[in-house]
């Protein structure tokens, strides 16, 4: 279900700018992905003042290209301040400025074992008076389906499926995502699927900060009490890829709100990511060994005999720390009768498993994604999200073309 979205807006010029524009195209990040070593852990908890920790930073050694630090000048951002913590400072205006410039600098050390494991669910689920379901066509809401725990290793039985880490005012959050297919780069793809609420606040806020991406977390299955003293090898067994891209859809960005389900018919992202630690020659889809192809022409209800959604629910009865799925048939939910109507499916995943891939058998018999995780109630029991299309490929295209020569 929805969970909370972070943002990131970039200062030009000291003016905020506004997209009025209908098209899905919206803040494709410029290639910022700096690398900012850190030499200490500490706190890293949103907000308050910048401390000499992992997160904030440390005194590490920062390289960075005079070209790559004029366009971060431009943006205003001091680098030195922003390893140093100032990335925690979540000034409204500053937050809002500039919707469609997305900065991530890359902060060795920042994911660490401990903050992952910390993370909380984005906060946003859908009451259900709010569904009057008499707008568009909407099908009877469906009976529960109990998650059931996919088997590790996880690699062996879902190896797209990873987790998204980012940072929000709200303080450190966690999402699902799916490593995809780019036809820019066949078998060596760096493209990952998520909501798009786990990258943009939407209509109240911006981008979200220190976003990156940890296939196959926790592998082996493990316990949160074991995750406690697990090395960060076993915790994030196929690395840490952090996003130097990141595009939603601009109906997200200009509806998307943290109830009520708006925007959700749009609530999808595509996050282009690379190593924490230097590429050694190796792709995200080379390193797990596998990525989905995205169905754009996803079918209507009627002709899909199943869908499964695959997360890592965090609220309770969960904890975050293990893969769950639900395979269910779908059925219709419409939020607005201007907007798509979306998949819905029965299954008692909660927050935390935004973002999760959708996953259908495509008309070649294959599995494909054909959507991610956006909504769900309050008290869960079913899921819902959008079917992809046109807006949809949109926003991939231009992820997949802005790195086409990288």
């Amino acid at each position: 279900m929805r969970s909370i979205r972070p943002s990131f807006t970039a200062r030009r010029g000291g003016s905020a700018r506004r997209r009025t524009s209908p098209l899905p195209v919206i803040a494709l990040a410029a290639a910022l992905a700096l690398t900012v070593s850190a030499c200490e852990s500490g706190d890293a908890e949103a907000g308050g003042e910048p401390t000499a920790s992992a997160a904030a930073g440390g005194e590490g050694k920062i390289t960075i290209p005079d070209d790559i630090k004029d366009k971060l000048k431009e943006h205003g951002i001091d680098v030195d301040k922003w390893k140093g913590g100032a990335w925690k400072q979540w000034d409204k205006e500053d937050w809002l400025r500039e919707a469609q410039d997305f900065i991530n600098p890359i902060i060795e050390g920042l994911w660490d074992p401990d903050r992952m494991r910390e993370a909380e669910e984005p906060d946003q689920a859908v009451d259900e008076s709010d569904l009057s379901g008499d707008q568009g066509v909407t099908d009877p809401t469906p009976a529960p389906v109990r998650a059931q725990a996919v088997p590790p290793a996880y690699h062996a039985n879902a190896p797209e499926a990873g987790k998204v880490f980012f940072d929000s005012p709200e303080g450190t959050m966690v999402c699902s995502a799916t490593v995809v297919q780019d036809p820019a780069h066949p078998g060596k793809s760096n493209l990952v699927w998520t909501a798009g609420h786990c990258v943009h606040a939407g209509k109240r806020g911006g981008w979200y900060r220190n976003i990156a991406f940890v296939p196959s977390y926790n592998d082996s299955g493990m316990s949160a009490a074991q995750l406690k003293n697990a090395p960060k090898e076993q915790v994030t067994p196929y690395g840490v890829w952090w996003a130097d891209g990141a595009q939603t859809s601009d109906q997200w960005i200009e509806q998307g709100g943290a109830t009520g389900g708006d925007g959700a018919s749009y609530d999808f992202a595509v996050i282009h990511v690379t190593p924490e630690g230097g590429s050694n020659g190796k792709s995200l889809e080379e390193t797990v060994g596998s990525a989905l192809p995205v169905d754009f022409n996803a079918p209507a209800v009627p002709e899909v005999d199943g869908i499964k959604a695959i997360g890592y629910p965090a609220a309770a009865p969960y904890d975050g720390q293990k893969l769950y799925q639900c395979q269910d048939k779908p059925g219709r939910l419409s939020l607005n009768t201007s907007d798509p109507t979306m998949y819905r499916i029965g299954c008692t995943m909660t927050g935390g498993s935004s973002g999760g891939g959708w996953v259908a058998t495509g008309s070649d018999g294959k599995p494909a994604l054909v959507s991610n995780t956006s909504i769900g109630p309050v008290d869960a029991g079913w899921l819902a999200g959008p079917r992809l299309g046109k807006e949809a490929k949109g926003v991939f295209d231009s992820v997949s073309e802005k790195f086409a020569g990288q």
